[in-house]
């Protein structure tokens, strides 16, 4: 990927319900707060935070395997984050948990040893957040067999 600036604009519709634009052709959505703070009418700062490194970290893997012209979907990702309070009693991102699970048997993959030895380290999001916040990641094979 190419050296690039990424604009997105928020605009608060009513109180803390926020109306997001990714620009061009990409079609906006409302982002909320849960309920009692907000009304929980659309995904959350952490969800969208969750959602982020779930993508890269699919599309990284889904990215490796192709190199290799293998096919793996279709890939499903879940993303758990742990929130809770800091040493200074505010309320953060603590963890977050990864779980990849391939849509084949591991055993129809060829190099798959090597793809789950680099993946992680092409993922932009998942490096950059991972920096501040403990990122756990774990991948399955469509048999539920862990690969990682």
């Amino acid at each position: 990927m190419s050296e690039q600036t990424v604009l997105v604009s928020l605009t608060q519709q009513h109180d803390y319900q926020f109306r997001v634009e990714f620009g061009d052709e990409v079609p906006g959505l409302l982002c909320d707060e849960p309920t009692p703070l907000g009304q929980g009418r659309g995904p959350s700062p952490v969800q969208l935070l969750a959602a982020a490194v779930g993508n890269c970290l699919s599309d990284s893997l889904l990215f490796a395997l192709r190199k290799f012209k293998q096919a793996p979907e279709p890939i499903r990702c879940e993303v758990q984050a742990e929130v809770g309070r800091n040493a200074e009693g505010r309320v953060r991102v603590l963890s977050m948990t990864a779980r990849l699970q391939l849509g084949v048997a591991a055993g129809a993959l060829e190099h798959l040893d090597r793809v789950l030895a680099q993946f992680e380290a092409f993922c932009t999001v998942t490096q950059s957040v991972g920096q501040g916040i403990p990122i756990k990641v774990e991948v399955r094979d469509a048999t539920g067999t862990v690969l990682k």
